[in-house]
């Protein structure tokens, strides 16, 4: 099967390449500017699960190839719209995208472009980030990918991915539950990502603070509750599951929008935060915390639009 990674960024550039480790067909949808870079130094990852450098297959978007079997759609929010007319020339008849991207708003975008029966649902768990030589650090254990039909069925083109996918140094597991699962996640991002932006700290030093814990679980009542009035079919005990896996989490351990922020990079605030938020006052949910951590992630796009630091 041949696979098209969109982006070979922190995400789509680790499971990209271990994917290109195992032996599979491998291309990646880059920039002008990647892709030079690429092809002058390679592909490297730095790994707790062992370094990779690989000479990838490169392309940028109009060059003729394709269509592709897979599309792992491994783009930033904020570059939705260009990262979905990228890949349409390489979208044929049989073609399966795989969304990585977090949050919800980004899946209708997606089934109305390219059709329900193309676009599966997925997500993953993965710190990574890209260093100043381009090259992409994984920080962390966790590699989970996870992919499934949106009607939780278990169907033939499921079984061939899960062939494609087997074998690799990174966990690519289909679930049944894509729907959930994918809203769980939306939910520890946004809390996570909120939280550690709005303290601009990692997670270490907002449990040390006296009302870090206490904060951070409200931000995820609120959001958990603005899921529960719009249908989402999340557990009875997901927060209560999120902020055990916060409390356990490494000292040092920052979402990746916090990441970018120090990097003065654009962020997704408005797909994450914001898009929540929207639905809360459509829906007349209280959101009192989320507007803050919205709030702050405003002025500092604001900030950033105006060249102030």
């Amino acid at each position: 099967m041949k696979v098209l990674v969109l982006g070979a960024g922190a995400v789509g550039g680790y499971f990209g390449g271990r994917l290109i480790e195992k032996g599979a067909d491998v291309t990646f949808l880059v920039r002008e500017k990647r892709k030079q870079q690429l092809a002058r130094h390679g592909l490297h990852i730095h790994s707790v699960h062992g370094d990779l450098h690989i000479e990838p297959k490169l392309i940028v978007a109009g060059e003729a190839a394709g269509p592709f079997d897979v599309i792992l759609f491994s783009t930033k929010a904020y570059n939705l719209a260009d990262g979905i007319e990228s890949i349409t020339p390489y979208v044929g008849e049989q073609t399966t995208i795989i969304p990585l991207l977090n949050g919800m708003a980004h899946h209708e975008q997606l089934k109305q472009r390219f059709g329900s029966e193309k676009v599966l649902g997925g997500l993953c768990f993965i710190e990574t980030t890209l260093n100043a030589e381009g090259d992409v650090v994984h920080t962390s254990k966790m590699n989970d990918l996870l992919y499934g039909e949106w009607s939780g069925e278990r169907t033939e083109r499921i079984a061939r991915l899960e062939e494609l996918f087997a074998g690799t140094k990174a966990v690519f597991r289909s679930t049944q539950t894509i729907q959930r699962d994918m809203w769980h996640k939306y939910l520890f991002i946004t809390t996570l990502s909120g939280m550690t932006t709005l303290m601009n700290a990692s997670v270490g030093p907002i449990r040390d603070a006296s009302d870090g814990a206490a904060l951070t679980r409200q931000l995820a009542e609120e959001a958990a509750a603005i899921m529960r009035k719009v249908g989402a079919p999340i557990s009875d005990s997901a927060v209560d599951r999120q902020m055990q896996v916060f409390m356990d989490e490494g000292y040092a351990v920052k979402a990746s929008m916090l990441r970018d922020m120090e990097k003065g990079l654009p962020v997704e605030a408005d797909h994450l935060q914001g898009y929540l938020l929207e639905l809360a006052k459509q829906h007349d949910v209280p959101a009192p915390l989320l507007t803050i951590v919205y709030n702050n992630l405003q002025v500092y796009q604001i900030k950033r639009s105006q060249g102030i630091k």
